[in-house]
């Protein structure tokens, strides 16, 4: 009777509005799993519209969350305009990845009901991180994230390359896990806390106590070596999720192995939810510990920007290149976290900003790409680079819309992507580490020869097959919004700047 009241004591004291979103997107996968059991093989694809639906439902409640701050589940959970922006991220990313996989899967692939239901389980795990302020609802997010990707990654049963992808995922997914939770181990141990509030409050106090004082009451301070030791492990084990440098080796095979459409996930809201969590802790509870993890970003930004880039440079594989591609766009991202000042809330708040149109426009600009190659490769072509000569002759608009995302990645205009790089570019500026945006600039220049290598041969070079591309509707369509959201963001970017920087901590 007593796990009863309390059981409902905690349900009373639940902000439902407040995980409306994530209520949503649960209910909707089991309503997915449930119906692929009762679909004929002929109806399976009934799940697509079904994960969509449930997806945009997902969509409204995040709107009519906007404006609101909510704290639930004893402040493990809160709802703010940085979760609310994340939120309608991770949606974007659903709908654009089933709009892409729905030919895809109906056509070459069994297991669509099953690889529905994983993909919105994923899909839940970045909600969450979004909303997530306690290391340990960070860590049932990322495990969520990264779980059903291990099985979605091994979908072609029959195929060798996608056991090898499937395997090399998860091992390397278990050991970053045991890292990280080995960190937040050691944090809880020294601060007594999960809550990041109740982390970082900790820190704080232990900093202000002279040494006798926190040798009588076990407080340690930012300095002290377990609490550099921990959240080494941490970053460690989020650099593995985000494929950061030298911790990238799983992604590009894992990448060439897994679905195409799968791929494309990986590249988008599993990475984002690595940066997420990242965002989240190193803002809300270590931020006080920035002297001592500021360097170890710096350095992970370099390495994953420069190594990325150069071996991108030698790649004959589109989704090799992606997957290069993605790793030195991680490290764009990164340079942001080695930017923070504890002494100055100004630079700060431009860093998370810049952070945040970043992910907001790498979702989208790297969808698009992969859309572009799947939808190349879906009828007879193939994913090899010099299958791309002529493309323009042979299919103008998918042509152009290739063209326009390998713009946008290289941070050249008229794409959005442009600002992307030019904000964190400002930002470093502004926080005067001047070297790494030297670094920085640098690699978009490495970066900007093998986009446009590309673009040079879809338009400048004869085709070597004749005929015409066919592109599926669905596929259009994912292309078209993509890169018009794009275009639209680099005209007036306010659409993108305004919610960013509503959305500071």
């Amino acid at each position: 009777m007593d796990l009863l009241a309390q059981g409902l004591q905690l349900g009373s004291s639940v902000d439902w509005h407040a995980v409306a979103p994530d209520v949503i997107l649960t209910v909707t996968a089991c309503v997915v799993l449930v119906a692929d059991l009762f679909l004929a093989d002929r109806s399976k694809w009934l799940a697509m519209p079904l994960s969509a639906a449930g997806i945009v439902v997902t969509l409204v409640a995040v709107v009519s969350l906007a404006g609101q701050r909510r704290t639930t589940l004893g402040g493990a959970y809160e709802i703010d305009s940085f979760a609310l922006l994340l939120k309608g991220v991770f949606c974007i990313i659903g709908l654009m990845v089933l709009a892409i996989s729905f030919n895809y899967f109906r056509t070459g692939v069994r297991f669509q009901g099953e690889y529905y239901f994983l993909m919105l389980c994923s899909l839940l795990g970045g909600l969450v991180m979004s909303s997530a302020r306690d290391l340990i609802t960070v860590f049932i997010a990322i495990e969520l994230i990264s779980v059903p990707g291990f099985v979605m990654t091994g979908l072609r049963k029959n195929d060798a390359k996608s056991n090898e992808a499937a395997l090399k995922f998860f091992l390397f997914g278990v050991l970053s896990t045991a890292v990280m939770l080995y960190g937040m181990s050691l944090i809880y141990g020294v601060t007594g806390h999960t809550l990041l509030s109740g982390i970082r409050a900790a820190l704080v106090v232990g900093r202000d106590l002279s040494p006798a004082a926190r040798s009588a009451v076990g407080i340690s301070v930012p300095g002290d070596p377990i609490i550099v030791l921990s959240v080494f492990f941490i970053i460690v084990g989020f650099a593995f999720k985000i494929s950061a440098v030298p911790f990238h080796f799983w992604a590009p095979d894992t990448y060439e192995g897994a679905p195409s459409p799968v791929a494309a996930f990986l590249s988008t809201a599993s990475k984002i939810g690595g940066f997420v969590g990242l965002l989240v802790l190193m803002f809300t509870a270590f931020p006080d510990v920035a002297d001592v993890w500021r360097p170890v970003f710096a350095v992970l930004a370099t390495a994953t920007m420069t190594v990325g880039n150069l071996i991108a440079l030698r790649q004959r594989h589109i989704i090799r290149l992606l997957a290069y591609s993605g790793i030195a766009q991680s490290g764009y991202i990164l340079v942001t976290f080695a930017l923070i000042d504890p002494a100055s809330p100004a630079v700060n708040s431009q860093a998370l900003e810049s952070a945040l149109v970043y992910i907001s426009i790498y979702a989208v600009m790297d969808l698009g790409a992969f859309a572009a190659a799947i939808a190349f490769a879906r009828r007879g072509g193939t994913y090899f680079i010099d299958d791309y000569a002529g493309l323009w002759q042979r299919s103008p608009v998918l042509a152009t819309l290739l063209a326009g995302f390998m713009l946008s990645l290289a941070g050249a205009p008229p794409m959005a992507g442009a600002w992307a790089k030019l904000f964190v570019f400002l930002a470093a500026i502004n926080a005067q580490v001047y070297w790494l945006a030297v670094v920085m600039g640098a690699n978009a220049v490495i970066a900007a020869f093998y986009y446009l290598a590309i673009v040079r041969r879809m338009f400048l070079e004869p085709p070597e097959i004749e005929g015409p591309v066919e592109v599926p509707f669905l596929l259009r369509t994912a292309m078209g919004a993509a890169a018009l959201a794009l275009f639209v963001a680099f005209i007036y970017p306010p659409i993108i700047t305004t919610l960013a920087g509503g959305s500071i901590f």
